[in-house]
C-alpha cells in the first residue's frame, strides 16, 4: 500500500509507515495495555526484595568502579542542593511527582497529535522498562543514600517529601534496591528524544533540558549513581536500535511559480490594415548608348587586311678602322 504525500504543488508516493497512515490505535486497548505494563513493572520489582546483602555488595562495587573511572562524586551535586532548604525540597518534589506525570503527558500528546510516534515511543518505553526490570531482579543495588561509604544525605527523609518508606524492608509499594538502571533518567531521555523526533523547529532541542535536570535531581538526592544513568542510556540506545523508528514525511520544496509571459502583439488582419500610399514617379526615358546607334562595318578578311609592306634594305655596316690605322 502506498500513501501519497502532498507538499505544495508537488506530490510524492512513498511506502506507508506508522506516521503516514496516521492510524490511531483504540483508546481502551491502549489504556489497558499501559496499565498492565505498569502493574507488571511495579509487582515485578518486588521480586528483588530480600536480597539486601547482595544489594550492598553491588553498591560497594559500583562506588569503586566510579572512583576508578574518575567520575565526579555524587556529593558534589548534593552539596549544591544543600545550600538551602527550598532548593532541596524542590528537588525532592521533582523526583516524587514529575517522573510518571511527564511520561503520561508525553504519551497522551503523541496519541492525539502523532499516532505513529506514539506507537514507536510506547514500544521503546516498554522495551526499556522490561530490560530494566531484568537488571533490577538479577542485579539488586542499594542506592548511594544507603551506602555508608558515600557519606551522602537521604534528602527525602530529612527534608521531604519522600516516596519511599523509612525502612526498606517494610516498603510494599516500591523496591528500594533497584537503583540500576535509573528509569527516572531513562524515561526522561526517551521523552526528550520522542518530542524532538515528533516536532519541528529549532527550539525542540530544549527538551534535552528535561533529562539533564532529571539527572541532576536523581544524583543530588542520592537516589542513583552516575553509572545508573549511563546504563540506562546504553539500554535505551539498544532498544532504539531494534525498534524501527516512524517514517518521517518528506518535505519537498514547493515548485516555483510560473511567470506568464505577455504574448507578442499580433499583426492586424489585411482587411483592417491601413492602406499604405506609395508615391509614383514618371517612367525614366530609355537612353540608347552611342555605340548602339553607329552601324557596325563587317571586318575585312584576314588575307586582305594583312598586307605586307616591303621594308627598306638595311645599309651595310662598315667596320670601324683599327686604332693603328687611325693613328697614322
Amino acid at each position: 500500500m502506498f500513501a501519497g504525500i502532498t507538499t505544495g504543488t508537488r506530490r510524492e508516493t512513498r511506502p506507508a509507515g506508522p506516521e503516514t497512515t496516521a492510524s490511531r490505535p483504540p483508546l481502551v486497548r491502549e489504556l489497558l495495555l499501559v496499565t498492565a505494563l505498569f502493574l507488571v513493572y511495579k509487582f515485578g520489582r518486588q521480586l528483588a526484595n530480600g536480597h539486601e546483602a547482595s544489594a550492598f555488595d553491588n553498591a560497594d562495587r559500583v562506588w569503586s568502579w566510579e572512583r576508578a573511572l574518575h567520575l565526579p562524586g555524587e556529593g558534589s551535586v548534593q552539596h549544591l542542593l544543600l545550600h538551602g532548604d527550598t532548593l532541596v525540597k524542590i528537588a525532592n518534589t521533582f523526583y516524587a511527582t514529575v517522573h510518571f506525570p511527564a511520561t503520561v503527558a508525553f504519551l497522551v500528546y503523541l496519541y492525539l497529535r502523532r499516532p505513529g510516534h506514539y506507537l514507536w515511543s510506547r514500544r521503546v518505553l516498554a522495551g526499556l522498562t522490561a530490560a530494566a526490570l531484568v537488571l533490577h531482579i538479577t542485579v539488586p543495588l542499594a542506592p548511594p543514600r544507603m551506602l555508608t561509604t558515600a557519606g551522602l544525605v537521604d534528602t527525602a527523609q530529612v527534608y521531604g517529601p519522600s516516596v519511599y518508606a523509612a525502612t526498606p524492608d517494610t516498603d510494599t509499594m516500591a523496591n528500594q534496591f533497584a537503583a540500576m538502571p535509573s528509569l527516572h533518567f531513562g524515561w526522561a531521555l526517551m521523552v526528550a528524544i520522542g518530542l524532538i523526533t515528533a516536532t519541528r523547529g529549532r527550539r525542540r532541542w530544549l527538551w534535552l533540558l528535561h533529562p539533564l535536570l532529571t539527572l541532576l535531581v536523581v544524583v543530588g538526592t542520592a537516589n542513583h549513581y552516575w553509572l545508573d544513568a549511563i546504563v540506562a542510556t546504553a539500554l535505551l540506545g539498544a532498544v532504539l536500535y531494534f525498534v524501527p523508528a516512524p517514517q518521517q514525511p518528506i518535505r519537498l520544496p514547493a515548485a516555483p511559480k510560473r511567470v506568464r509571459r505577455a504574448a507578442p502583439p499580433q499583426a492586424a488582419p489585411l482587411s483592417t490594415a491601413p492602406a499604405v500610399h506609395v508615391p509614383t514617379h514618371p517612367p525614366l526615358p530609355r537612353q540608347i548608348p552611342a555605340y548602339a546607334a553607329t552601324p557596325l562595318t563587317p571586318a575585312a578578311p584576314l588575307t586582305q587586311a594583312a598586307t605586307v609592306t616591303p621594308q627598306a634594305p638595311t645599309p651595310a655596316r662598315t667596320p670601324a678602322p683599327h686604332l693603328s690605322e687611325a693613328v697614322r
